[in-house]
């Protein structure tokens, strides 16, 4: 017989060669069953939520329609790693951090715990899954809906997921006049498990689609992953083409995008829609217990700090009050955590760090 303390021994490191998720712990206090998730690009929530933001759609508008979340923070510095981390739980390394200037495995690639993967580069090994792997296994559906992706298929490798050959630069690094697509804000193409099969380009696609696929609740999917281009994301102050962007550029993506979705069948119906922003534009404090990971010590990058910085959030639904203000702080992970309880997935990365508190009952305040 196997003496009790080796059986524990081996748990242990079974535990931490595994890919496999934590198990989730709770169910969304709503019946949400369409998710839409904005990401826009680095702002301070004092910028964009001040009393004289240069976005007054989302400052004060969308603001009162729905819930605020003025504790939203990212998970680091710079772009990639947040969009990594909203996806997968997967936690900053250094060349995420630099925004993945060539496109390069992840390597050695192996598992550490919770749920984490040791190396550097990034893309992820096949084994390591997203958030889109678990909704395609049980059936559900999910579609990332990238501006101006393909508007250059030789920049940006390719029309639907898009992104550079293994071992080449990413020549999207910098907006084109013609092309402002950037891949690094693109999380899905940064995961073999999804770039490896041939649903990669019917899921990830163009923005254009969006407006079709809101038509009917059957064709809108389960998850929507909503990025504008660097003109439209705020990340660009001019933007390639001459025109202004920043702040302004951002607030009339979400005048143009955010009445169409929440007109939508699927929407009215059961719908969640998050806007928030990778990361904050000067600050790289942290909250919610966040974990550096097992590649970097300090996942605000050069800026010496431990997290992404303090960004806000708003959420609009058929279950929030209008006029909610949350008291709670959330990050990247805790929206991950959230959309995955509410499609009763277990919890990737780490999303599943103990403590990670969900939205809850301060965000879903209707009847």
């Amino acid at each position: 017989m196997i003496p009790p303390r080796l059986w524990v021994g081996a748990a242990v490191v079974l535990a931490a060669m595994s890919f496999a998720a934590a198990p989730s712990l709770a169910a969304s206090p709503a019946p949400v069953r369409h998710v839409f998730v904005i990401v826009l690009e680095n702002e301070d929530a004092a910028a964009t939520f001040g009393p004289q933001s240069p976005a007054p759609y989302l400052a004060t508008t969308l603001r009162g329609q729905g819930a605020f979340v003025p504790g939203y923070y990212g998970i680091g510095h710079n772009s990639l790693g947040n969009y990594l981390a909203l996806v997968s739980g997967q936690a900053p390394n250094p060349v995420t951090q630099a925004d993945c200037p060539v496109f390069t495995d992840v390597l050695p690639g192996t598992p550490a715990a919770d749920g984490q993967v040791v190396g550097q580069g990034c893309v992820y090994p096949a084994a390591v899954k997203t958030v889109a792997d678990q909704l395609e296994a049980k059936r559900l559906t999910w579609k990332g809906y990238m501006e101006d992706m393909g508007d250059d298929p030789a920049r940006d490798g390719g029309t639907t997921c898009a992104h550079p050959a293994l071992g080449t630069p990413d020549l999207t690094q910098q907006a084109s006049a013609t092309d402002q697509y950037a891949t690094r804000h693109n999380p899905f193409v940064y995961f073999h498990s999804i770039i490896d099969r041939p649903s990669c380009a019917a899921n990830d696609v163009p923005l254009p689609a969006l407006g079709a696929d809101l038509g009917r609740a059957a064709t809108t999917p389960n998850l929507s992953f909503i990025t504008p281009d660097l003109c439209h994301d705020g990340h660009d102050a001019t933007c390639a083409d001459g025109g202004p962007g920043g702040l302004p550029a951002a607030d009339a993506f979400l005048r143009t995008w955010v009445p169409r979705i929440t007109a939508s069948p699927a929407f009215r119906r059961d719908g969640l829609l998050l806007i928030t922003f990778d990361e904050a534009g000067s600050d790289s404090t942290a909250c919610c217990g966040e974990q550096p990971g097992p590649n970097t010590p300090a996942p605000g990058g050069q800026s010496g700090g431990p997290g992404g910085g303090r960004t806000g959030a708003v959420l609009l639904s058929p279950f929030i009050q209008p006029g909610t203000t949350s008291s709670y702080d959330y990050n990247h992970y805790s929206t991950l955590r959230s959309i995955e309880d509410m499609f009763a997935l277990s919890h990737l990365g780490y999303a599943g760090a103990s403590g990670l508190r969900p939205f809850g009952g301060d965000i879903f305040t209707a009847r």
